[in-house]
């Protein structure tokens, strides 16, 4: 009885349906009436707004990524540019300052010029111009060579000085050039005098406490001498003429149990750094060198000739 009451046809899950055939043909047909439909009324276009509209947040989300990725090498790219662009501009900074620094050696150095030409020019006869080349390369002595030598007329024991004052004498000569002992050696003696005072003494170079320094010897311990007098030359060897400034008053220690004061000096003249010179004749052969003026009565003589 139960079993008779159950239908003979078969459950839902097992029915077939239409054949796929079928379907094949009608949603092909579908599918081409939608697009004759499409390409000739424009009937999807709202459908495809919509759906469009529907999925443009999905769409900004899945792009995100994308566009920042871009935007980082993008970024990227310009901090490179950017990068190269300022490495050029300070290689063109440094080039421009390199060019301003030699600008201002230039300027300085034709002041240098002015002035040694302007000494030259009201200053003794038999004067040569000179380039300090190189310093000399005994490491315990102060000495520069000159590019003139005998060739050019220079002379041994001939005083070198720049704008400013004496830096040293010629103390050999070679036929293309000459090695120069700076004032500053301590091998080297000058005669001085105090510009305030007008007493004499002589400057010796000094090395033990100062590369480039003098010290004023043999000066009582109750000298007048100060810190700041100007010390020029005396004249008295017949070396250096008279009135050259040498070295400036720095330091004086006196001591009671001391005879002489220690009197510690700097050069007026730029004795490390210098580079053009003036080379002067020595007092005694500029003396002799100078031509005797014309007596007067000659002159008259001649005058009342004409």
């Amino acid at each position: 009885m139960a079993l008779a009451s159950l239908g003979r046809d078969p459950p839902p899950f097992f029915r077939q349906g239409p054949s796929a055939l079928s379907r094949l043909v009608v949603f092909s047909a579908l599918a081409l009436l939608l697009m004759v439909a499409d390409a000739r009324f424009q009937m999807v276009q709202p459908l495809r707004a919509s759906i469009a509209t529907a999925l443009y947040p999905l769409q900004w989300l899945v792009l995100q990524p994308l566009l920042l990725s871009q935007q980082a090498n993008d970024r990227m790219d310009g901090m490179f540019s950017n990068e190269a662009t300022l490495r050029q501009l300070r290689q063109q900074l440094t080039e421009q300052r390199q060019r301003a620094q030699q600008n201002e050696e230039l300027v300085l150095e034709n002041q240098r010029l002015r002035g040694i030409l302007n000494l030259q020019e009201r200053q003794w006869p038999g004067t040569l111009a000179a380039q300090v080349v190189y310093d000399a390369a005994d490491p315990y002595t102060r000495k520069v060579v000159l590019d003139k030598g005998q060739s050019q007329g220079v002379q041994l024991a001939s005083p070198v000085i720049d704008e400013f004052g004496v830096i040293g004498q010629v103390t050999r000569v070679f036929p293309m050039s000459s090695e120069v002992t700076l004032i500053t050696d301590r091998d080297h003696a000058i005669p001085v005098v105090n510009v305030r005072t007008g007493a004499r003494g002589v400057a010796y170079g000094e090395t033990t406490r100062n590369a480039d320094a003098l010290e004023l010897r043999f000066m009582a311990a109750n000298a007048d001498v100060t810190v700041g007098d100007m010390l020029t030359t005396s004249g008295v060897d017949g070396v250096y003429p008279a009135g050259l400034p040498v070295a400036r008053i720095d330091k004086v220690e006196r001591r009671t149990e001391a005879v002489f004061a220690r009197i510690e000096c700097v050069p007026i003249a730029m004795v490390a750094g210098t580079r053009h010179v003036l080379v002067l004749l020595p007092t005694a052969q500029a003396a002799v060198a100078r031509p005797p003026p014309e007596p007067e009565h000659k002159a008259v003589r001649s005058g009342g000739r004409r």
